[in-house]
Order: structure tokens, then sequence, then C-alpha cells
């Protein structure tokens, strides 16, 4: 009989934790949270979790981030298939063009691993 191993998203891994000042994180988990927080350490692609996540609906269409930057298509779609790919955003395509939209799930989470300090 064989088992299955189930792999969580860094995302997901996150869900799963003990805020911080808790309980320390296991070498593990630190491994796996590791890649979403690295995503968000880029200023570029913070600034593309922000406009994204306060954008109407929390939604924006990669036309709409463009104009934001002084970068090129290309670069920033790089940095959204970062944030994509930490489980940080989901994303559609609709016709030429491609919308994303913040896992705000993922968002609050992360804010409870890290916020939850003793006073």
């Amino acid at each position: 009989m064989s088992k299955s191993l189930t792999i969580l998203s860094p995302a997901e891994t996150v869900a799963c934790c003990s805020p911080l000042a808790r309980q320390p994180l296991s070498q593990e988990a630190a491994e796996q949270i590791a890649p979403l927080l690295k995503a968000l350490a880029d200023p570029v692609r913070l600034r593309l979790m922000s406009l994204v996540a306060s954008h109407e609906d929390g939604e924006a269409c990669i036309c709409d981030l463009n104009v934001a930057f002084e970068l090129s298509q290309p670069t920033i779609s790089h940095h959204l298939k970062v944030l994509h790919e930490a489980g940080l955003l989901d994303r559609e395509k609709r016709g030429v063009w491609v919308y994303y939209r913040a896992r705000t799930e993922a968002l609050a989470n992360l804010g409870m691993l890290i916020g939850d300090l003793p006073a």
C-alpha cells in the first residue's frame, strides 16, 4: 500500500503554522515559507502586489499595471509570474490580456504569521 505525500505550496504552509511569536518554525516550514517572503521582498513585486490587491475588485489587467512602472512589459510579466508561482496571485487569460487577482487568504495568513506578536 503506497502512501501519498502531500506537498504544500508556500502559501498553504503559512496557513498551517503558528504565529512566529508563539512557537518556533520547523526547518521544513521555514524552507517552504521563505519563497513566499522572498517573492514579496523585491520592491517591484511588493508594489505590484499592492496594486493588484488594492485595485477595484482585487483584480487588475496587466495593461493597467504596465503604466505604473518604467519597466518593460516582459519584466513586469516576470515579476507577476514570481508572485503567481509563490501563490500570492491567481491569473486568468481573457482574450489577449491576462488578469491578476490577489489571493487575499495567502496575504491574511502571512499577516497572521508575522503580525501576532505579544504586546
